[in-house]
């Protein structure tokens, strides 16, 4: 086999890949340009559960002078990508699933669905539970001399980042079923550490949500449930030394 045959698989590798990421980024563009016209709608509608809480007079501010175009244009383009999300992990599964073993693919096609979905519902928890239980404790518990006018680009900023970490922290459970299906750890090795995940979550709490305790328990009981939640079903996943081994055999 020449050097020219051998890196030949590499290259078509590539091209695929490309053509992939390319399909994906297309996705991206159209679902954006279709989302453009209605993206201060959308913006009222992620501001709601603040605009919500404000008291009677209080209203968002624009501080700069193009935010009132670019931070509707700027949530739009993400939640653009958010819709975007099952196309694209579509994507990747086309890509990664002819390197696969049959019996892989059965394991890890429900993976890629179910984190979808899980990062979904991070999520619209976050906008349903959280926001409206933050937004009411911070502004009720403002001096009464202080009038709340958030501005615009500041709350985007604010409940994307939020919005990140409660679509990854729901993740959990495919974070867990992955550890063990590629051999690093054991369900009973995570099973044994129980202790030590809830005080990590409740840390992990602190330190990416708002300072106060109610998001940190909002954010740190669903990591706990999500945990037992991906023991559970890291039962069905053998290591994947074990795996090829049952193929190959």
């Amino acid at each position: 086999m020449t050097k020219e045959d051998t890196s030949q698989p590499l290259i078509e590798h590539l091209i695929e890949l490309r053509s992939r990421i390319l399909r994906a980024l297309i996705c991206v563009v159209v679902v954006f340009l279709g989302l453009l016209y209605f993206s201060n709608d959308i913006y009222s509608l992620v501001s709601r559960p603040l605009v919500n809480q404000l008291p009677e007079g209080s209203y968002m501010i624009a501080t700069d002078i193009a935010s009132p175009l670019l931070a509707p244009i700027k949530l739009t383009a993400i939640v653009a990508i958010f819709i975007s999300i099952p196309y694209i992990l579509y994507q990747l599964w086309g890509f990664i699933a002819p390197a696969l073993y049959k019996n892989e693919r059965r394991l890890v096609l429900p993976l890629i669905v179910s984190s979808t979905v899980l990062f979904y519902l991070g999520i619209m928890f976050a906008y349903f539970v959280l926001f409206p239980l933050a937004f009411y404790f911070f502004i009720h518990t403002a001096p009464d001399n202080v009038m709340i006018n958030t501005d615009i680009t500041k709350y985007l900023d604010f409940v994307m980042m939020l919005f990140i970490v409660f679509g990854f922290a729901f993740e959990v459970p495919i974070a867990i079923i992955l550890l063990c299906w590629g051999g690093i750890t054991t369900t009973e090795s995570l099973r044994s550490k129980r202790p030590y995940i809830i005080v990590l979550a409740f840390v992990i709490g602190m330190f990416f949500t708002p300072p106060d305790v109610f998001s940190q328990i909002l954010l740190a009981i669903p990591i706990c449930i999500l945990f037992e939640v991906g023991l559970f079903f890291s039962r069905f996943y053998k290591p994947r030394e074990e795996t090829e081994e049952s193929e190959m055999n």
